[in-house]
């Protein structure tokens, strides 16, 4: 099942007159998992932001997924592209409504946050990533990586070192992408695994108000 066959799945913080005009944070939760899964680090964030939480369109598990996976951590990155896409179906029309949008992705949503990212480098504020990758976009056309070597992307990876799902070559393939593409605020958390803490979250709020907000 694909978006095309189905609506979209969101829950927002706000969804009156007060949301118009806000800076907007996007939750893409991991594989497996779902939109109510992020949305608690709302409270954590700072207040001036609309939250939303989107649900990946795939059914994986007791979950959903944004795209396909294997135990190796594999994926058709044709698969990726068309769920980016239909992501940027759902965002377009927001992006007319708030003052800027900022994608927050975990595991496999961090691949969707940078490619969305990626695919439309003007509408994207930055990009907050945890536990997770940058795909390898192949002979993709999809991707602008030159505008992000033009105009760098801001963004905060967070992780743990020894995070043990996130496969080495997906790693690498990350850490040779981010230095000719983003403005990287990188941090480790050494024996969170494959999750998040608290103190990450406090870096990721001082990320948001220096780079999104600036303070304001």
């Amino acid at each position: 099942m694909t978006y095309q066959d189905q609506a979209p799945v969101a829950i927002i913080s706000r969804n009156d007159e007060s949301r118009l005009g806000t800076p907007l944070l996007v939750f893409l939760h991991g594989y497996g998992s779902n939109e109510q899964d992020l949305m608690g680090l709302s409270q954590q964030l700072p207040e001036e932001f609309t939250y939303l939480s989107v649900r990946a369109p795939l059914q994986a598990g007791p979950g959903y997924s944004w795209f396909p996976l294997t135990q190796e951590i594999n994926y058709s990155i044709e698969s990726v592209a068309r769920s980016v896409e239909a992501l940027w179906a759902l965002l377009e029309p927001l992006s007319q409504q708030h003052s800027s949008i900022t994608l927050l992705g975990f595991s496999q949503g961090m691949a969707m946050a940078t490619s969305l990212a990626r695919y439309q480098r003007d509408a994207i504020e930055a990009v907050v990533g945890l536990s997770g990758f940058a795909v390898d976009p192949k002979h993709l056309d999809l991707f602008d990586d030159a505008k992000l070597a033009d105009k760098p992307l801001p963004m905060f990876w967070g992780r743990d070192l020894a995070d043990p799902v996130i496969t080495r070559d997906k790693i690498e393939y990350t850490l040779g992408w981010v230095p000719g593409h983003t403005e990287l605020t990188s941090e480790t958390y050494p024996q969170i695994g494959h999750s998040v803490c608290m103190e990450e979250i406090q870096d990721v709020a001082d990320f948001l108000n220096r780079v999104v907000l600036k303070d304001k």
